[in-house]
């Protein structure tokens, strides 16, 4: 038996999510079939992070046992093929020890989220952007980025469905920076809360858009209530970019 690492990018916008379910199809469930369909045999894919419905990835780290030998572009390429059309593809696939762990191995988790601030709405980039025709001030956004950034409670920043036991979290790096039209939020944790990324980007979009203060957004956090902190954004314009191990 081998323990294979892929390296995953998919589109979000046809699944419900990362992990199996029985309302619609998976990530997860795509590639498993896939796996299936190549060698025979049925295996678990275990992802490194459980990306919710509409979420993107460019950088999922997945793992699966196999128990027959294959060279590593065989396992790329012959998932890559019955992946078709499913917008999902293994862009590397390598032998692991059995030690590893997508999920409990990993040290770090990069998430991508981006705005496009112009009064024109997106055509090419429309299901990977959240667009709004507002100016955004950037520098607000960071000034606010700086009060979530360490370990803090999250309890206003996480899904009332969230289902972890503690929302006692470290956000590493929180940073915002303006690309030509984009903003954009990026984010790194060894783990994070349900829908946490989504509603921090939601909260500091308030503050571009001059709704709300830094201040505010330190009050929000201290409230430990989901009611006081912003909405939550829209799942296409997050990306799970990179996981470290």
């Amino acid at each position: 038996m081998s323990r294979w690492r892929l390296m995953i990018e998919y589109d979000g916008g046809p699944f419900v999510g990362w992990q199996r379910q029985e309302n619609g199809p998976s990530v997860q469930q795509a590639i498993e079939d896939a796996v299936f369909r190549f060698c025979g045999e049925r295996r678990s894919v275990q992802g490194a992070g459980r990306t919710d419905a509409g979420v993107h990835a460019a950088g999922q780290v997945a793992h699966v046992d196999l128990a027959r030998s294959f060279a590593p572009a065989t396992v790329r390429d012959a998932i890559n093929f019955h992946l078709r059309p499913a917008p999902v593809v293994v862009r590397d696939a390598v032998i692991v020890e059995e030690s590893f762990h997508a999920r409990f191995s990993a040290r770090n988790r990069c998430y991508r989220y981006r705005i496009l601030s112009r009064p024109a709405p997106p055509a090419l980039e429309r299901d990977r952007v959240w667009w709004t025709p507002l100016p955004l001030d950037v520098a607000a956004m960071a000034e606010a980025s700086a009060v979530l950034e360490g370990r803090h409670d999250f309890t206003s920043f996480r899904s009332t469905m969230c289902g972890a036991a503690s929302a006692l979290k470290t956000l590493t790096t929180l940073r915002v920076t303006r690309s030509g039209e984009e903003v954009v939020i990026a984010a790194e944790a060894r783990s994070f809360l349900h829908n946490q990324v989504r509603i921090i980007a939601g909260t500091l979009k308030q503050v571009g858009e001059g709704r709300w203060t830094p201040a505010d957004v330190a009050a929000a956090l201290e409230a430990c209530n989901r009611a006081h902190a912003g909405p939550t954004a829209p799942a296409h314009g997050l990306c799970l970019t990179s996981v470290e191990y």
